[in-house]
């Protein structure tokens, strides 16, 4: 085979693996619709769940779940785990202040994350029995067999203040990589932190 030959032989290889490639991101990616999770993700962005992660909730990552009562497919961050109190306090001047105690014991300490700060001008405390919106701040151990998310766009998200906890068992993956577009990094990013708190107590 002569050189030219092996590349073309190469380049056609390569035209047909992005072909496959491309068909597979449509075919097996989601597609994110709304803005409830920038700026990590924007609409139209597409991503892949990790394989076999159905039913499996890690803290701070991104997952695809069904909210109870609703068919559509929610992409949001996971906050609180079973165990966990967690809760929302919110002030004039800071009115997005997450809140987690860790598997109910030990520090209450802040979740901070930047692209909330730049988001949240509404006030809103929380949470309800049931995890919801709550008329004042309260922490709420997070129940078994459910988690607490929240989306990183706080003032555009319905997430557990709209829907309540969610149940482990209708998550349908966690969010692996951005496949689309191209351009943009694969990785997710923009993961919460856990630091100190002093603010007033819920």
């Amino acid at each position: 085979m002569t050189v030219r030959r092996a590349a073309g032989a190469a380049l056609a290889a390569g035209v047909v693996l992005c072909l496959v490639a491309g068909v597979a991101v449509t075919a097996l990616g989601v597609r994110v619709d709304g803005t409830s999770m920038t700026p990590t993700l924007r609409e139209g962005d597409r991503i892949l769940a990790v394989p076999g992660s159905a039913g499996e909730a890690r803290r701070f990552d991104v997952v695809l779940l069904r909210a109870a009562g609703r068919d559509a497919l929610l992409v949001k961050r996971v906050i609180g785990l079973p165990g966990d109190r967690v809760g929302i306090v919110s002030t004039p001047e800071e009115p997005f202040q997450v809140l987690l105690q860790e598997g109910g014991a030990g520090p209450v300490r802040r979740v901070v994350a930047p692209q909330w700060a730049a988001r949240v001008h509404r006030t809103g405390a929380c949470c309800g029995p049931d995890g919801t919106r709550s008329a004042r701040s309260e922490l709420r151990t997070v129940p078994e067999g459910s988690f607490f998310y929240l989306g990183d766009n706080p003032d555009l998200s319905d997430d557990s203040r709209a829907y309540g906890w969610g149940d482990l068992a209708r998550i349908e993956g966690r969010v692996g990589v951005r496949a689309f577009p191209v351009s943009a990094s694969p990785d997710l990013g923009n993961r919460p932190v856990l630091e100190e708190y002093r603010g007033p107590g819920p």
